[in-house]
């Protein structure tokens, strides 16, 4: 076997021991690096160890940026993996410490290395979370329009109800204008509620009632929308009961059963 074939198995394999402590090494190396950009955040902290944050941002991004190139280097299909999810979140890692030299702070864009850690599904094994993620990304994706049609309307009803509180309140009571005014109703509507806003008038404390109420009604419609499509999907997979070895569990748009091959009933 190769050298290179034998770094592969390494890096992209987590059925060897080598492979595997390479991925967990891999995984508290990047643990530690959003650590530490999170600690360099901290003013107290970062006056005393200022200079050691530096010298670790560096380090780990010298030793991620090899790894890059390793992996760019011993794979069959390079152009698959630097335009795959992984291959590119792993190249975004490392730009930011690269930028910083020309533009100040964008260091702190590293935290997206926590990204990385997603590996950690296929290194523990954990397939199965994987498959409940692709569920529920199938039931977001059959609800795109619904979603879409619900997103514009509250658009066009904080639109609205901004500027009926621009009118009401006015400048004197801090609504100085009609987009200042629309976040106060997005504020409002989504039941955040800063504070750093408030009607004064009768009329507008009872329109902001009414906001806030609406608020409560309105967040439980795209919960009830994704649910209903996760309850379709999951009776889509119920029927794809193969009829050769009677296993379940498939996903709603498999063709094949997973475990015998068998074609399954449509």
């Amino acid at each position: 076997m190769s050298f290179r074939k034998k770094l592969y198995i390494i890096i992209f394999g987590t059925d060897t021991p080598a492979g595997r402590g390479f991925d967990v090494a891999l995984l508290i190396a990047i643990l530690i690096s959003v650590l530490a950009v999170m600690l360099e955040s901290v003013p107290s902290i970062n006056r005393d160890y200022g200079q050691f944050f530096k010298y670790a941002e560096w380090f780990f991004t010298i030793v991620f940026s090899l790894e890059y190139i390793t992996r760019v280097y011993v794979t069959d299909s390079r152009s698959r993996y630097i335009f795959s999810f992984y291959g590119l979140i792993d190249l975004l890692s490392l730009l930011p410490t690269y930028l910083s030299l020309i533009f100040a702070g964008t260091q702190y864009l590293l935290i997206i290395r926590a990204l990385r850690l997603l590996r950690v599904f296929r290194i523990l094994k954990l397939g199965r979370f994987v498959g409940e993620g692709e569920q529920l990304g199938r039931a977001i994706k059959a609800s795109r329009h619904k979603i879409t049609v619900f997103m514009g309307t509250v658009l066009m009803l904080v639109i609205i109800l901004g500027t009926v509180m621009y009118l009401v309140e006015g400048k004197d009571n801090g609504f100085t204008s009609i987009p200042l005014s629309i976040y106060w109703a997005i504020v409002t509507l989504t039941t955040v509620g800063y504070g750093d806003i408030a009607p004064q008038t009768i009329l507008g404390q009872t329109i902001a009632s009414f906001v806030m109420i609406l608020g409560y009604a309105i967040i439980a419609v795209p919960t009830g929308i994704v649910t209903v499509e996760l309850q379709k999907d999951k009776k889509k997979q119920e029927k794809k009961k193969c009829t050769n070895c009677s296993s379940k569990g498939h996903d709603s748009d498999a063709l094949y059963c997973k475990f015998c091959g068998e074609e399954l009933p449509v």
